[in-house]
């Protein structure tokens, strides 16, 4: 259940970076949102400590449970659409247990990453025939059907990109991966055409006008495209060194509440500001060399289920951060997701920290280099 392993094997750097990251998160959450300062830091300590326990357990023995973390994650799924507390824009996302509130859609990530950990490496030598192929994609619709119909468009989206990329580190064919390609490209060009004619049904009004503000911002400049104007005004305007931490500058556009949610979706832009190019390249850099940590552990996991989760927690890391940043800078419409452990949010926070926890204990039982 518990691995035994040398203190030298021990992924040090891969914590550190995760830590660092979620403390560069809780100063700059206590600018945008000083009331939520504490309660993220208390997030960030109970993360860790989670970090390093999963990091102790035996991931073959914990994915064994494969089917109760799938029928578990399913049950989350739904009683959010039947009980669900609702936010904003009418979104229902958020469940209530026991007085925790939490968001099922966000541990759904880490839970899928598992699951399919060990689906994949039980039924691998079968893995590019239509059975096996069909049974993942039966298997991954309808947690990402439940997370659609929240709506939770950009974490749908998330979940699809971390398929693939599990599917990929399983070793599906190339063969397949271009036919589903061929077929996959035109088919999506189709349906967000289809999407963004009005009254369609496929996409709820603001999320069809966020796209459109994407497309036409000018149009939008006073509404949708408003934030991510303002966003890219306020990393601009940081310059290289910053305007500096907490400033009152009354040109600020953080100062000026011109950005909503700056503590979640548009943290990047709080760092811009306030530290500059500099804090905004120690950003990406910590993602970058997390992201590239996991990719390094997953080349030399012990079996296919270990490839799995350290590719899968890397490649979610990734593309989520590349997401996060480019809406913050409007080089992609806006889409609501988190910057990994630096955004406010203890869901997203915990379940990346477990993630990391899984690849850290990968990296304990990793093959010896000869």
């Amino acid at each position: 259940m518990f691995v035994r392993f040398r203190i030298r094997d021990y992924d040090f750097k891969l914590a550190f970076m995760a830590v660092a990251l979620a403390v560069i998160g809780v100063i700059a959450i206590g600018s945008a949102e000083e009331s939520l300062q504490n309660k993220q830091l208390a997030g960030v300590v109970a993360g860790a400590f989670l970090m390093v326990i999963v990091s102790l357990f035996n991931y073959s023995w914990i994915i064994r449970l494969n089917w109760v973390i799938y029928g578990l994650n399913l049950v989350l799924l739904l009683a959010v659409q039947f009980s669900g507390d609702e936010g904003r824009l009418g979104a229902q996302r958020w469940l209530e247990i026991g007085g925790l509130r939490f968001q099922p859609s966000e541990t759904a990530k880490i839970l899928l990453i598992l699951f399919f950990a060990q689906f994949i490496m039980k039924y691998r030598e079968k893995l590019n025939t239509v059975k096996v192929t069909g049974s993942c994609l039966l298997l991954v619709a309808a947690p990402w059907y439940l997370i659609y119909k929240q709506p939770d468009l950009s974490t749908s989206i998330v979940v699809i990109v971390v398929f693939c990329i599990i599917m990929f580190a399983g070793g599906i064919s190339w063969k397949l991966i271009f036919s589903v390609l061929a077929v996959a490209i035109p088919a999506v060009a189709l349906i967000i055409s289809l999407a963004l004619q009005p009254d369609n049904g496929l996409l709820k009004d603001f999320q069809r006008n966020r796209i459109l503000a994407f497309v036409n911002p000018e149009e939008y400049a006073t509404e949708e495209a408003y934030q991510q104007l303002n966003s890219v005004m306020a990393i601009g305007s940081g310059q290289l060194e910053g305007k500096g931490y907490k400033n009152n500058e009354i040109t600020s556009v953080k100062n000026g509440n011109f950005i909503s949610e700056a503590q979640t979706d548009f943290i990047f832009a709080v760092i811009g500001e306030e530290f500059g190019f500099k804090g905004t390249v120690l950003v990406v850099v910590l993602l970058m060399g997390i992201s590239l940590e996991c990719i390094a552990v997953a080349r030399k996991a012990k079996d296919v289920a270990g490839t799995i989760i350290a590719a899968g927690v890397g490649g979610l890391i990734a593309f989520q951060s590349f997401f996060n940043i480019g809406v913050a800078t409007f080089i992609l419409p806006n889409t609501g997701l988190p910057l990994p452990f630096i955004s406010y949010g203890l869901t997203s926070l915990m379940s990346l920290f477990m993630g990391i926890g899984f690849v850290i204990n990968v990296r304990l039982q990793a093959r010896k280099s000869k």
